[in-house]
């Protein structure tokens, strides 16, 4: 990421890591590895917690805090020093990476391509004294290798398809030298020893919205629900993924692939393993690596996946057409944030967000086109879905659920046009509603007992977008 050359007599590589919280099969920990080797050098893996990052929780930290630890005894079992810094008004440090970094002989971190992670990538790599490397730690196949002129999601698969064999086979890096045991310019968090509940109760966060018990933080935990995948779900998968009713319908795993404790290799491993149908593999494998990497590819193209500009021409403008259509549905902030509005369905996936930190797929495209009747433009309802989404969900903030939400604002073009919408297609609830007992599901959905999150007068302008926020 920039034209530093290593340094000789650094301490150490440093291993910075944001999102990707596991200590195996993790593609940035296993170039530090072979950096490392390659300069006689041990690794530093370093993971910090701010508590001003945009939308940060009790649900959000506590999630990462959870990994973070499984992150440090991994690591600890490979022979590598992990260290963390969780930010606290008692244990305040500035420029805490660029202070490592100053010691190291140089920087490996994650090509994340969305939220905070590639705004401190790009200014750590610009301010820092040594080379700093950027490893992607989310797909199976890295997006840098699709390269550009890519057409749609069939031209992705075109390139992408070839390649992932040679991406399935996976052996972590064996380091060569001891642990790093010299100097810290800080005194690193022993998370493991701590007790993270209340900890996370004293910090300057969100309070107002709980840790999610249905996604429990963790490795642990995101190994009971990869068994869960391999017994409960892919069996059936093709047909049931489209039923929000059915519990079997859904892995829920991407809370934990957003955070890395889960990638998508030791994912596919189990797919492939698991005793189920051939088509009930081949749907699962197209929804993680044909959509999921497609849209961390799509947001590696855009200068801010985030922004609403993101969507398609055509859909902008049909939007915009129709942007002083008379809205007589509109809804408050708060109705929505608390899922409180006038539509029982809506209510439903809403508080999938607020209790679970998740919310079934099929659920979201019914939750995020209702959005564009229910706010005064087009670009109110984009805001307002990011906002709803990255603030209460545990998948959100990243490229999937943005590429989720854009293709909600596009798609296909409807064969006609209609208020509001313009020729953006619209979407019922009748694939929910109209199955066997779906009337109830949805009305105890719907009047599940939620948390009271904290309301905002207004959807917030998320500083690291405006380059307002500081490393």
């Amino acid at each position: 990421m920039n034209d530093r050359v290593p340094v000789p007599d650094g301490s150490y590589v440093l291993c910075w890591l944001q999102q990707a919280l596991r200590a195996r099969d993790n593609p940035a920990i296993e170039a530090s590895v072979r950096l490392g080797n390659a300069l006689n050098l041990p690794v530093l893996v370093y993971h910090g917690v701010r508590e001003d990052y945009p939308y940060a929780s009790d649900r959000l930290h506590r999630f990462i805090l959870g990994a973070s630890v499984d992150l440090t005894i991994g690591c600890r079992e490979r022979g590598l020093a992990c260290v963390q810094h969780l930010d606290r008004a008692e244990r305040r440090e500035k420029g805490l990476v660029y202070r490592l970094a100053a010691e190291a002989a140089a920087v490996v971190l994650e090509d994340q391509p969305t939220f905070v992670a590639r705004w401190q990538a790009e200014r750590v790599a610009a301010r820092a004294q040594v080379p700093v490397y950027a490893v992607n730690a989310a797909c199976l196949v890295p997006p840098a290798l699709i390269g550009d002129e890519v057409r749609g999601r069939s031209g992705f698969l075109r390139r992408h398809e070839p390649e992932r064999a040679a991406w399935s086979e996976w052996k972590d890096e064996q380091a060569n030298v001891a642990p790093y045991a010299g100097e810290l310019p800080f005194t690193p968090d022993r998370l493991e020893e701590l007790n993270l509940d209340a900890l996370v109760a004293t910090l300057t966060i969100d309070h107002s919205l709980s840790v999610s018990t249905t996604h429990p933080p963790g490795r642990a935990a995101a190994e009971e629900r990869l068994a869960r995948l391999v017994t409960d779900v892919l069996p059936g998968y093709a047909s049931a993924r489209n039923d929000a009713t059915r519990s079997e319908g859904a892995s829920g795993l991407s809370p934990y692939l957003h955070f890395g404790v889960l990638g998508s290799r030791e994912i596919m491993a189990a797919v492939n393993g698991a005793i189920a149908g051939g088509q009930h593999k081949r749907k699962f494998a197209d929804e993680l690596l044909g959509f999921r990497e497609w849209f961390h590819y799509q947001a590696t193209q855009l200068a801010a996946p985030e922004r609403y500009d993101r969507i398609a021409g055509w859909a902008r403008q049909t939007l915009a057409d129709h942007a002083c259509d008379t809205r007589s549905e509109q809804e408050t902030l708060a109705a929505m944030l608390a899922g409180e509005t006038r539509d029982e369905t809506w209510n439903a996936c809403q508080r999938q967000f607020l209790i679970d930190g998740w919310m079934h797929n099929n659920l979201r495209m019914y939750w995020c086109k209702r959005l564009i009747a229910w706010t005064p433009t087009p670009e109110a309802a984009w805001a307002t879905a990011c906002y709803l989404n990255d603030r209460l969900s545990l998948d959100g903030r990243d490229p999937s659920t943005y590429g989720n939400i854009a293709a909600m604002f596009a798609g296909s073009p409807s064969d006609r046009e209609r208020e509001i919408y313009g020729r953006v297609a619209t979407r019922g609830d009748g694939s929910t509603r109209n199955r066997v007992g779906g009337e109830a599901w949805l009305a105890a959905a719907a009047s599940r007992p939620a948390p009271q999150p904290s309301i905002p007068a207004e959807v917030p302008v998320d500083p690291y977008l405006t380059g307002e926020a500081t490393v």
